[in-house]
């Protein structure tokens, strides 16, 4: 599956491919792979879990669980969100080529976002970007357990 990025720019294309299917690059696959077009190796993106955390002036819940929600239908891999009035926790998957792409991709989300999802004027506060290997090991440990909610925009 081959999704276009609302940001690409023009002439360029950004693409985002599950990992989790057949075509996608699964782990122990080498990171890089032939590019057709050019005959030479071409760095494949991976997953990364993403934490988002934002705070700042206090909102009327009604209206920050609503732009929570567009800011879930616009961006892709949306997992779930935490909130309360005034700060947030945002978790998603984010596909890129390493962890300094995903990092500066996931300090941008806020702001990019904050006309078209109508978001508060917050800041961000913290952020945890961790490969997929390392997000389910921590998991099968138990530590770093997702929400309990799965999906979705949830008060605390």
């Amino acid at each position: 599956m081959v999704r276009r990025r609302e940001e690409a720019l023009p002439g360029q294309r950004s693409e985002r491919r599950l990992t989790s299917i057949e075509g996608g690059r699964g782990v122990g696959q080498e990171a890089a792979q032939e590019d057709p077009g050019a005959g030479a190796p071409r760095e494949q993106a991976r997953m990364w879990h993403v934490v988002l955390s934002v705070a700042g002036a206090a909102t009327p819940l009604p209206e920050l669980r609503t732009a929570l929600e567009k800011l879930a239908h616009d961006h892709s891999f949306f997992l779930t969100a935490r909130y309360a009035a005034d700060h947030a926790e945002v978790r998603y998957w984010e596909e890129a080529r390493d962890l300094h792409d995903a990092a500066a991709i996931a300090l941008r989300l806020w702001g990019e976002h904050k006309a078209s999802a109508k978001l508060p004027a917050w800041e961000i506060v913290g952020l945890e970007v961790v490969d997929r290997p390392t997000y389910h090991k921590r998991v099968a440990e138990g530590f770093g357990d997702p929400p309990p909610q799965l999906g979705g925009v949830h008060p605390y």
